[in-house]
């Protein structure tokens, strides 16, 4: 964590997060930017198109008015407290108007400002904004744009001269002003494509004291190279927690674009078996939705959704505002804390009994499904010693009845409680 954002601390405990890709690449259904390298086979959706078609269909994405106010919906309806928006992706489409950015919204929807929307249905319900960024930029003419001679990807990253350079960099600065500046105040920025430059050349630094000049408080992420306050590992959970904040940030299916191909479509139990396992280790699920050039979010999408939201209906307290639980060897699951309560998710569905080891099991002070809010009953499992000379802080196993009928469809969580 950054020592300038220390104050900040909703981040810590924000938990459950959307993720919007979104832009021109959504109107054909493609993954995003990357079809115009040729594809890469980290996606393996990924369409394989020369420049021209991907810029000859730029005029196509015309999205109407509102749709982010579904989304945002949808988002509050799951417990999620933030969001973030692809403002601008690797191909260099900007969702926001500015002078900085003509190639975008300014000089294809003249009057629309899509990150604008996004942010105003954002904070209509409640929740921290946060917007994507692209350092990298294959449209821009001083960047220089991407060409079909330099696929496939990674072959070369060609540099501009220095003064083309110099002018890169200074629209990118007034990008990135403009959107600390324009929409109120920005919780977080979700930065990308860092790795095709050094940190000296994108000049980290001065960005971090551009932005926390305008926000102190502002998260950004680590993918500003040698900069950043926490960390992104995409698509997976990290074995053991991290020392510092994190967030995974994750598909509902192989594909960040709305690809009606995608046939690794991850159920809503397994997303929230993964919300589960990353609020234990105190990070963030960036879930993300990919909605078509009209903005209306893939029907596959919208099932998960609607199962997660009636799932959160029961349960978000145990995962929101909550903080890691016990040891991995205390319990066969994930759990989470807030105070002297515990929240253990079953994960593995309990047969007769879930067994917590190594607490202070005779302060247990009641125990319950959540969700169904049954009580259940417990017992204690201590050696012939502690049962003899034992006090009321002595470690030992906490033995949980788990009855079928108090066992949630989706995932079950035991509340247990403990006297002072």
């Amino acid at each position: 964590m950054g020592d300038d954002a220390q104050g900040n601390s909703w981040f810590d405990e924000a938990r459950f997060g959307l993720f919007v890709h979104w832009g021109i690449y959504s109107q054909q259904g493609w993954e995003p930017s990357w079809p115009l390298t040729g594809g890469v086979p980290i996606f393996p959706r990924c369409q394989s198109l020369d420049v021209a078609t991907y810029d000859d269909k730029v005029p196509e994405f015309a999205p109407p008015v509102g749709a982010p106010v579904e989304w945002a919906r949808a988002a509050k309806a799951c417990g999620m407290t933030y969001a973030v928006l692809t403002t601008k992706h690797h191909d260099g489409y900007a969702l926001f108007a500015c002078d900085a950015a003509p190639y975008g919204v300014r000089q294809f929807l003249p009057g629309r400002d899509l990150v604008r929307e996004f942010v105003d249905a954002v904070r209509a319900e409640g929740m921290r904004v946060g917007l994507y960024f692209s350092l990298s930029d294959w449209h821009h003419p001083d960047y220089p744009p991407f060409s079909d001679a330099q696929q496939p990807y990674g072959s070369s990253f060609p540099r501009s001269e220095p003064e083309a350079w110099a002018r890169f960099v200074a629209d990118q600065r007034a990008q990135l002003t403009h959107l600390m500046t324009a929409y109120g105040t920005i919780d977080l920025i979700w930065f990308d494509g860092g790795w095709e430059r050094r940190a000296s050349e994108w000049g980290s630094a001065e960005i971090v004291d551009l932005l926390r000049s305008i926000n102190p408080d502002v998260v950004i992420n680590d993918r500003l190279p040698e900069a950043g306050d926490y960390d992104t590992p995409e698509q997976g959970v990290p074995h053991t927690r991290p020392s510092r904040w994190w967030e995974t940030c994750m598909t509902m299916g192989d594909s960040w674009g709305p690809i009606e191909e995608d046939d690794k479509k991850k159920s809503a139990p397994y997303l929230l078996s993964v919300l589960a396992e990353v609020a234990a280790m105190g990070g963030n699920l960036l879930l993300n939705i990919s909605p078509f050039g009209d903005g209306s979010v893939p029907a596959w999408q919208t099932t998960n959704l609607e199962a997660i939201q009636r799932w959160t209906a029961l349960h978000i307290d145990t995962v929101v505002g909550t903080q890691p639980g016990v040891e991995p060897w205390q319990f066969h699951g994930p759990s989470t804390r807030r105070g002297d309560t515990l929240y253990l998710f079953c994960t593995m569905r309990p047969q007769e009994m879930a067994v917590l080891r190594g607490v202070r099991g005779l302060k247990v002070a009641g125990v319950r499904a959540v969700g169904t809010d049954t009580p259940l009953t417990w017992d204690v499992r201590l050696s012939a010693l502690d049962r003899i000379i034992g006090g009321p802080d002595t470690l030992c196993d906490v033995l949980i009845d788990t009855p079928s009928d108090a066992l949630d469809d989706v995932l079950t969580v035991l509340e247990v409680t403990f006297t002072d």
